[in-house]
């Protein structure tokens, strides 16, 4: 009944969606040509894992996206707020966010500048992805940024008659709301589609809320051989900060779930946490598509433009107030809250044109042209008195402050060129050769006082750099029978450095980095039957390696480093038992090095050359196990995961030695981790479906997810910045003088014990 009156609403629907089901098979098919040129597929010789939408809505019940991509290789995960709602993110061979690229339909969704996607932006946008590819190593040239470690690949879907509801609730008060609706074609021409979602949560990390609203849209018309699709996302979020992480000294006092952020203490010594520290951000999407049909030829054109606004504020205590520009006394110190806020418009086109003879040869030539420009302001809003918890201090002769006092204003253009053309050509039976070649061309423009301090005063960066890069890729895949194929490739990767690196490295020489990617891999699969094994190894030059340190935005620091690699072993395999009952494992073995690293003692002019050593946030093994069962309407899930410990520096140090209260005397003398322990965390998520058919709807899907079964108590992620000595033996060391054990030198993530989800979903 509801379906019917549904349908009515909309004229032309009842005889699309029943009349017209092998139109609605070549729309899909016809839509997915905007990724064809940028997705690899069992003939190209790399290494990937694709996500369906069936498996995607299975997942997709509260967490952000990159929790949908726990269970694939070589992956690790990171939440500020403990529970997968927020701020959280994905490392993929052990390479950091900035140098993963990703795209949503063929355009680039990474920051121009900064190189990250923030995926609390894009609430809930995996209800609205049909799939998902992860191109493990460099992968296949694409539109954007270099990829240094994955590209994942994100096609939204189609236009479908639907619609649905979909609900989520659970522990620390996170929620989500979710409906979905498509028209399918209208008079064999049109159609229309949407999502409205929000979520919530109060974090498992005290103060940690987070509340997300977004909405994607989609209109298109539709003939036999082309289609035009327009599509529009928006995101907007308010999340309290986490991102300092805590000390395990911090821990100790206050518990697990202790977040620094917004501290300062009153005028008799209380602890107090500001309540405006808040990020705003807001960002808006628009993709014009073109899809064409031209026999053994398809086209495909994309006109695109993103929007971002964006606002924090954050309380600063005992700060020199010089450094803000309130004063030329550099004595005075004071409390602030201070506002950081900017805008940025990016915009551009990215096109492909894709050949198939039908029988031995696919060629792929695309490119892209896109332009970014971002304004960034820092204004004081507030400044007092600093009060400290030993003991409050006699006020200070504060000077006299206007309202929305400025400190900086920069603006950054950015221009990104880049062409390809890639060839899959089977000149014997079984045996394809791959070639890819792209020329990418960037041009980054900065200028204006930043919002950080130097020895010389405020740091201002004015550049105008130009890079031009060739990145090839070749390889051979052989299909040896139906059910085995073996591949080898190599690519090279080259990409430039970021805003970031420049304004924390001032002064300092900051070099583009470049990747040669060696990739070997065997594949059997049958009905019951998959096995798959994928050697790699990755050596750079000037490779940005994380130094386990944060920015004043919480955003990790990188930084390069001359010569280092990522070598490995992945794992796959998958066992139908019986038709109710399928295994799943994946596992990475690997070796993360720096070599010749260099580490400047405490003295700040002594460089010691400690030889190779392990790169931080690189786990040596990673390992997924999932065990499904399905029988009739009911499916469980019981999925594992082990990361192997992780060091927080590129140093090859496991522990800092520290002195309580800085006196340097073995009898107050403890030694603190500086390490992300190796963790096991298990998860089970059980549904039934209900055919809901006799009352005139579809069906209804309940469920609920048990996160963290086994209580296990362990960090996601977390900061270092000890520092170090040498003893007699010439041996380095870590030491933290800075605070009391660890405090002011190491900070952890700590993730959520157990909790759980509820969720439903009503289909129409």
């Amino acid at each position: 009944m509801a379906m019917a009156l549904f349908c009515a609403a909309l004229p032309g629907l009842p005889a699309a969606a029943q009349n017209n089901q092998d139109d609605s098979l070549r729309i899909i098919s016809i839509q997915e040509i905007q990724v064809v040129s940028t997705r690899v597929s069992q003939k190209t010789p790399m290494a990937y894992s694709q996500l369906d939408r069936s498996y995607i809505q299975q997942k997709n019940n509260g967490q952000d996206l990159p929790f949908l991509l726990a269970s694939t290789p070589s992956v690790t995960l990171t939440s500020d707020a403990g529970n997968g709602v927020g701020y959280t993110s994905f490392r993929v061979r052990g390479t950091d966010p900035s140098r993963i690229n990703i795209t949503a339909n063929g355009v680039p969704l990474n920051d121009a500048e900064s190189s990250l996607v923030y995926f609390t932006n894009m609430g809930d946008f995996a209800s609205s992805v049909q799939s998902i590819q992860i191109q493990r190593g460099v992968g296949t040239s694409t539109n954007g940024a270099g990829a240094f470690g994955a590209t994942v690949n994100m096609l939204t879907e189609p236009i479908t008659a639907h619609l649905s509801v979909d609900l989520s609730a659970g522990s620390f008060g996170t929620h989500k709301e979710t409906l979905r609706f498509g028209t399918g074609l209208i008079k064999g021409h049109f159609g229309l589609q949407g999502r409205l979602s929000n979520i919530g949560s109060d974090g498992y990390i005290d103060r940690a809320t987070s509340s997300l609203n977004s909405y994607l849209l989609q209109a298109g018309w539709f003939g036999r051989n082309n289609n035009i699709k327009l599509i529009t996302f928006n995101g907007t979020e308010r999340t309290y900060m986490a991102w300092n992480y805590t000390s395990k000294y911090e821990q100790s006092l206050y518990g697990r779930t202790y977040n620094s952020c917004g501290l300062y203490y009153d005028e008799t010594g209380n602890m107090r946490f500001y309540e405006g520290q808040y990020d705003n951000y807001h960002q808006q999407h628009y993709q014009l598509h073109w899809n064409q049909y031209l026999g053994r030829w398809t086209t495909h054109m994309a006109l695109h433009y993103t929007l971002d606004g964006y606002d924090y504020d954050q309380m600063k205590t005992g700060k020199k107030l010089r450094e803000w520009l309130l004063t030329d006394d550099a004595s005075m110190r004071g409390n602030l809250v201070q506002r950081k806020a900017g805008d940025k418009d990016f915009y551009g086109l990215v096109a492909s044109a894709n050949f198939d003879n039908q029988r031995n040869l696919t060629l792929n030539l695309g490119g892209g042209a896109n332009h970014f420009h971002a304004t960034r302001t820092g204004q004081v809003l507030w400044v007092g008195t600093p009060y400290y918890k030993e003991a409050p201090t006699v006020a200070l002769p504060l000077p006299n402050l206007k309202p929305n006092h400025p400190y900086y204003d920069n603006v950054a253009d950015k221009t990104d060129i880049n062409v390809y053309a890639k060839v899959n050509w089977e000149f014997l039976p079984g045996l394809t050769a791959f070639g890819d070649l792209q020329y990418r061309y960037v041009r980054h423009e900065m200028n204006g006082p930043t919002g950080d301090w130097g020895d010389g005063g405020q740091i201002r960066v004015d550049l105008d750099n130009q890079f031009n890069f060739v990145n090839p890729k070749f390889g051979l895949n052989y299909q040896v029978t139906e059910e085995q194929r073996l591949y080898a490739s190599y690519a090279v990767a080259n990409r430039e450095p970021t805003r970031d690196h420049y304004e924390e490295h001032y002064g300092e020489a900051v070099r583009p980095e470049r990747l040669g990617d060696l990739e070997l891999g065997y594949k059997y699969q049958s009905q019951r039957w998959m096995a798959g094994v994928n050697l790699y190894h990755m050596h750079y030059k000037d490779q940005f390696v994380l130094t386990g340190e944060l920015d004043d935005e919480g955003v990790a620091i990188t930084k390069n480093i001359d010569k280092s690699y990522r070598t490995g072993i992945e794992l796959e395999a998958a066992w139908q038992i019986l038709d109710c009952l399928r295994w799943d494992a994946n596992a990475t073995f690997s070796r993360n090095r720096a070599q010749d690293m260099k580490v400047t003692l405490d003295d700040y002019t002594t460089v010691v050359n400690i030889g190779e050593t392990p790169l931080s946030f690189s786990p040596d093994i990673i390992a997924n196990t999932q065990l499904t069962y399905t029988q009739n309407a009911f499916r469980g899930t019981l999925m594992g995961q082990y990361v192997g410990q992780q060091y927080l520096t590129n140093y090859g140090v496991k522990t800092m030695t520290c002195w309580s209260d800085w006196v340097q005397t073995d009898d107050v003398k403890t030694t603190e981790s500086l390490m992300l322990d190796a963790h096991f965390v298990a998860n089970l998520d059980l549904s039934y479906t209900l055919d809901l058919s006799r009352i005139g709807l579809k069906q209804a899907v309940i469920g609920v997810t048990f996160y963290n079964l086994f209580n296990a108590k362990y960090d996601n992620n977390g900061w270092a910045a000890p520092q170090f000595r040498q003893d007699a033996q010439g041996q380095v060391y870590a030491v933290n003088t800075w605070g009391l054990r660890d405090s002011e030198a190491v900070g952890f993530a700590p993730s959520a014990p157990f909790n759980f989800l509820t969720h439903f979903s009503l289909n129409f």
